[in-house]
């Protein structure tokens, strides 16, 4: 199939599938007679991989290792396991920072009578401290 073949059937971009050949995400496509890119199934399978790890939050670097890991497909799931269970961390801590941040962010909007001088802004005033 050509890259608009694939891109239709993963939905990817063809921008982004020339990216990840450019990321070594995607091996180097065999070229037909005429120059165009070819690919088969097995490009379908990657960059669905890639497409549904990008959405689990691994960054294109973490995809780069998981695929090296599933690449050994008659080995231990252990290092997948872990890897999985290391972005499931990293999303927790994110989660608990985003949670601080709401918290904060709630106080704020809520003492904020949204009317009045704007030197009177509880907002501006909490902006404008140092940081603790």
């Amino acid at each position: 199939m050509n890259i608009g073949e694939l891109a239709r059937l993963t939905g990817a971009p063809i921008d982004t599938i020339r990216y990840y050949e450019r990321q070594q995400l995607l091996p180097t496509p065999t070229r037909s007679a005429s120059g165009y890119r070819r690919y088969g199934d097995d490009d379908v399978t990657r960059l669905h991989f890639i497409r549904r790890a990008k959405v689990l939050g691994f960054s294109l670097e973490e995809i780069g290792e998981l695929m090296a890991i599933s690449a050994g497909r008659h080995g231990d799931m252990a290092a997948m396991k872990q890897a999985a269970s290391d972005k499931l961390a990293q999303i927790e801590i994110r989660q608990a920072e985003l949670a601080r941040m709401h918290a904060a962010l709630l106080t704020l909007v809520e003492a904020c009578p949204g009317h009045g001088a704007l030197e009177a802004c509880p907002i501006i005033a909490a902006l404008g401290k140092e940081p603790a």
